[in-house]
């Protein structure tokens, strides 16, 4: 749907009459794959404040063309659900997870079957989150259980999926970094949190804000929480058969005694012993060593012990994401992605709008330390989240305040981000998930090695 209209969003009728249209001018499926776009629905109950046009469609499916990297709308979801805002890819089902956002009221996780051929997601189940804010979704290494983070209340739950096609999830446990504490901020007065000069700071980082989970990895057995609010990352011994996060402390996502650095997302280097930490408040990248050792020590401690473990990682480094001239109160980090390749670190600026590529270095003692590479303008307002396609040669841009999404061809051996000029009109677009249907599904997932 390239620039399918220059004003208004079409109606919803318009909509029906044009996804069948589009759809038979798509590509070969065996030679493409899917891009599925979620959209914010209601602006009134976010902790943030989007600019762009509210959504009448919380899911837009693209059929991407692999050869030039040019996209055509197939399908939009008729199942109203309200601010998808992050989605996950079953690995070896059709089944796409979305996690709604709201402040007023709990999350839901919802399952959706993908249709290979027409891109069409069918709505399976739908599960309470536990949570406000819901904002993202982790599969353990068997996808036995599901790890769910809720922004607002800063809570992380552990869902057990079912096993079958709908993987309804089924709370197991839930972690409260506030102890049941009530919250100092309300979820009916409060800043708006995409601002980020000193009052909003102040607000942001007067509660825990847990952003994100990840596990490790090696041995898929720890778990890190950025917590925005508090400028840590927590590390949790993640325990599969009793579904649980046993904690084992904090580390400062920056150098120590910085404050306002608000850590947003983390993600591991796909071969060395790296991670990186996207920094929202203060525009910078810290980069972060994982420790065996501590990290074997965690997984043997009990609870008790477990709360004072050192911790498994070891600050490198730290870069920011955009100019030394420009005002940091003017910019926030949004989405942090590593090539698949391992070369490149990709950050995404709100305010600057901008992508940073930072080259990641091999060649050093301590490898997988980063410099900048190129600052690429994304050709709209806030990009709040970015995707490589499954190739890793196209990167596709959610610009949330200028209702579009974009597609740049990625330079494998540079790193150089170039502006194809494919631009779509998608309203308040807050996420891009890269789904590469599987035609024959498998009956499981494989078996991880020993270590």
């Amino acid at each position: 749907l390239k620039r399918l209209c220059t004003g208004p969003f079409p109606s919803d009728s318009a909509m029906e009459q044009a996804v069948p249209m589009l759809a038979r001018r798509t590509y070969p499926e065996l030679q493409s794959q899917l891009i599925v776009v979620s959209c914010y629905t209601r602006f009134d109950n976010l902790a943030h404040g989007p600019k762009g046009t509210e959504a009448t469609r919380s899911l837009y499916t693209f059929r991407m063309d692999p050869s030039d990297g040019q996209m055509a709308l197939i399908s939009v979801t008729n199942d109203p659900v309200m601010n998808p805002a992050f989605s996950r890819f079953h690995p070896f089902k059709n089944v796409l997870y979305t996690c709604t956002e709201s402040v007023a009221e709990n999350g839901e996780i919802v399952s959706w079957e993908v249709c290979p051929r027409t891109g069409r997601l069918t709505k399976l189940s739908s599960s309470n989150a536990g949570g406000t804010s819901t904002c993202y979704i982790t599969l353990d290494m068997e996808c036995e259980n599901m790890l769910v983070v809720n922004y607002w209340n800063a809570t992380i739950g552990v869902f057990g999926l079912s096993g079958e096609m709908d993987d309804t999830a089924t709370l197991r446990s839930m972690y409260d970094p506030n102890d049941g504490r009530e919250m100092k901020a309300r979820h009916d007065k409060h800043v708006n949190h995409s601002m980020n000069d000193a009052s909003a700071q102040k607000e942001r980082q007067s509660d825990p804000h847990s952003h994100a989970v990840i596990l490790e990895p090696f041995y898929g057995r720890i778990a890190y929480v950025p917590d925005l609010g508090m400028d840590v990352i927590r590390q949790f011994h993640y325990d599969k058969e009793k579904g649980r996060l046993i904690s084992g402390g904090a580390m400062p996502s920056g150098p120590d005694g910085r404050v306002a650095l608000g850590p947003r997302y983390i993600e591991f280097h796909p071969a060395l012993p790296v991670c990186y930490v996207v920094n929202e408040l203060s525009s910078e990248v810290s980069v972060f060593e994982f420790d065996f050792k501590c990290a074997k020590e965690l997984m043997s401690a009990g609870e008790k012990d477990a709360a004072n473990a050192e911790p498994t990682l070891r600050l490198m480094q730290t870069v920011r994401t955009i100019p030394d001239a420009y005002p940091g109160q003017l910019n926030t980090c949004g989405r942090i992605a590593v090539h698949s390749a391992g070369n490149f670190v990709l950050v995404s600026n709100r305010g600057h709008n901008s992508i940073t590529v930072f080259r990641v270095h091999h060649d050093l003692e301590t490898p997988g330390m980063l410099s900048v590479a190129q600052i690429q303008h994304t050709r709209g307002a806030t990009p709040r989240h970015f995707q490589f396609d499954g190739s890793g040669q196209w990167l596709i841009t959610a610009n949330q305040d200028s209702d579009n999404i974009g597609v740049f061809r990625f330079n494998l051996a540079t790193g150089k981000l170039e502006w194809t000029g494919h631009e779509y009109l998608v309203p308040s677009p807050n996420f891009v998930c890269s789904v590469r249907p599987h035609l024959a599904v498998s009956a499981g997932p494989p078996v991880p090695a020993k270590l």
